[in-house]
């Protein structure tokens, strides 16, 4: 049994929700049937919330887990003296089949293979009993004894057994045999896994829409792979139906192990993924960019009237989240709890998201999607709103629990916002009261030299009145805001390279004497996101081959399939929730600036 840490899974998904594969083989993660419905597989968080296991009965062995080039068509093998396993597991993409249907395919490559398989869903994260239907040897329904939960399906080519509360099959396979596996509700319809061409055109579909997806991309620089790995990932995190993506697959995976740092990412944060527009765009995605743009302007035109600010998260469908829960009976990963659903930061006053969200609709609008009368309507009020409410605490980017602060972060992306609204007005020659956002933009600029510059520190504090610095300035010039070369900003990220850059490795903030103001408990590891701020930060001053060094060290990083979790611990482990999209939107971001930069200045390879 391999040790089943965060970095040693892949994840499948077919655009509605995402399965996590562990390197033994196992599903221990599992939502259905969306993103952010509730688990029917856990075990990752604890060893009696659910698993789908699937493996060779022989121990020991070789364990190898990689996808099927340009696709999320995951292969998993074990390979000993015994006999060579492999298995299949993907999930057929909703473009592609409106059933939803999680294949898993087992081949004896070599030798005979003695297989066991248990399939035990634990429904609504574990809160709830089900009973167990056979209606035939190799199919048997789970039916959830709760409202409003949905019944699954685990169809085989293979007899199954039911044993308690759970399923389970054992079967040998000859050299090259094979058999199937689906999970997907009791309406899907036959029992494709008896009929081996079906799945067979299920793989063929399934790979040929991924590698389609990937051809329309239009990057061809340094580090392909890396890059292609990324936009796949973000992509399995955005829904088909309704162009939103969840800031990653999972909830509960600590930042701390043992600690409390334990959140749910199972939705969609406007700040992450406004972000998503500018990568996408960039690699030739403009039909997720503008999916979400679409979806983003229906969340603002439901907003109230002179409501100016967004809500912080909402459900994938656009739906509001008004409840954090802890999940008691859950052990945890590696005991750290609370496990936590749903999100406390949605109530929160996040100033920096009308900022990040103004860059994603005037890249959108001067590129590809350009904003209509009520649209535009809907902008000028939030302009016009946060023209008299940008001087206030809040709680930003980090989402502290601590207290409200004038953080640097919130200033700045407001100064953003207005920019970017003023420059739209000018741009399109839209009525507006530009000369107030104006003015409040050179005031916004003004406040954050005189109030958050640190003459003796050499630097931008993180809050007002503080001596903390934070990651988060990084995106002051990536955002626009300052020069590149600018002396205050040079010193700045001299001072962040010196008090937060541990190798190539980037801590959000200090967390030592009392400079840390989230009101949490704990440490936590390196922030890869800002890792790769950083490397854009160095190549944007004109250090090229110290930006090129640690991009690529962090590269290194990623786990076995090229995926990031949030953050990376003291002996290199993953962190917090996986795969995160926020991270991999950073790698993008960092590796098309410091692509162009080599080749601007003539690096050849």
């Amino acid at each position: 049994m391999a040790d089943m840490a965060i970095e040693n899974h892949a994840v499948i998904g077919g655009l509605r929700t995402t399965a996590l594969v562990a390197l033994n083989g196992s599903i221990d993660f599992l939502c259905w049937p969306r993103f952010d419905s509730p688990s029917v597989f856990a075990s990752l968080l604890d060893p009696d919330a659910g698993e789908f296991a699937l493996a060779p009965a022989f121990e020991g062995g070789r364990l190898t887990q990689f996808y099927v080039p340009d696709t999320n068509v995951l292969l998993t093998r074990r390979l000993s003296t015994e006999g060579v396993s492999e298995i299949s597991d993907f999930m057929v993409p909703l473009p592609v089949d409106p059933v939803q249907r999680l294949i898993r395919r087992v081949k004896a490559v070599r030798g005979r293979v003695t297989y066991r398989l248990r399939c035990a869903p634990r429904f609504d994260y574990a809160r709830v009993s089900h009973s167990i239907e056979q209606p035939e040897a190799c199919q048997v329904i789970f039916r959830p004894d709760g409202p409003d939960l949905p019944a699954l399906r685990l169809c085989a080519s293979v007899p199954l057994t039911i044993e308690g509360d759970a399923v389970v099959a054992e079967f040998a396979l000859e050299q090259n045999d094979t058999a199937t596996f689906t999970l997907d509700s009791e309406e899907a319809g036959e029992n494709i896994c008896l009929e081996p061409h079906r799945v067979a055109e299920a793989f063929k579909e399934t790979s040929t829409y991924w590698r389609d997806w990937v051809a329309h991309s239009s990057y061809t620089g340094r580090w392909r792979e890396h890059m292609t790995r990324s936009a796949l990932a973000l992509k399995l995190l955005t829904s088909a139906e309704y162009g939103s993506m969840v800031a990653a697959a999972t909830f509960g995976l600590p930042e701390d192990p043992g600690g409390v740092r334990n959140w749910d990412y199972r939705y969609c944060w406007v700040r992450d993924s406004s972000f998503m527009v500018n990568a996408f765009m960039k690699m030739g995605y403009r039909e997720e960019a503008t999916a979400f743009i679409r979806w983003l302007h229906e969340r603002r035109l439901a907003a109230k009237p002179g409501e100016a600010r967004l809500r912080v998260l909402y459900g994938i469908d656009g739906r509001n989240i008004d409840f954090e829960t802890d999940l008691d009976h859950f052990q945890g990963y590696r005991d750290s709890r609370p496990v936590r659903i749903g999100n406390g930061a949605e109530g929160q006053l996040q100033l920096d998201i009308i900022g990040e969200v103004m860059d994603a609709i005037s890249l959108a609008d001067e590129a590809f999607e350009r904003l209509s009368h009520e649209e535009w309507v809907s902008v000028a009020e939030a302009m016009d709103w946060l023209s008299v409410n940008w001087n206030q605490p809040d709680e930003s980017i980090w989402e502290v629990r601590g207290g409200k602060r004038h953080f640097l972060f919130s200033r700045f992306m407001c100064w953003v916002a207005l920019d970017r609204g003023i420059g739209i007005a000018r741009r399109r020659s839209l009525p507006g009261r530009v000369a107030l956002w104006r003015r409040e933009r050179d005031a916004i600029y003004h406040d954050i030299h005189e109030n958050f510059w640190n003459e003796d520190l050499g630097y931008f504090t993180q809050f007002k009145g503080g001596n903390a610095i934070d990651a988060s300035c990084l995106l002051m010039p990536l955002m626009g805001f300052i020069g590149d070369h600018d002396p205050r900003w040079q010193s700045t990220l001299n001072a962040v390279g010196e008090r937060l850059v541990d190798d190539s490795h980037v801590y959000r903030y200090e967390v030592k004497k009392g400079e840390n103001h989230d009101g949490l408990t704990g440490t936590e590891g390196t922030f890869t996101m800002c890792s790769f701020w950083y490397v854009e930060c160095l190549a944007r001053s004109g250090d090229l081959l110290q930006a090129r060094f640690l991009f690529e060290k962090m590269l290194s990083y990623a786990n076995h399939a090229g995926l990031f979790s949030e953050e990376i611990g003291p002996a290199g482990e993953h962190l917090g929730n996986f795969p995160q999209a926020f991270t991999h939107l950073a790698l993008i971001r960092a590796g098309l600036y410091l692509d162009q930069a080599l080749s601007r200045a003539g690096c050849c390879n």
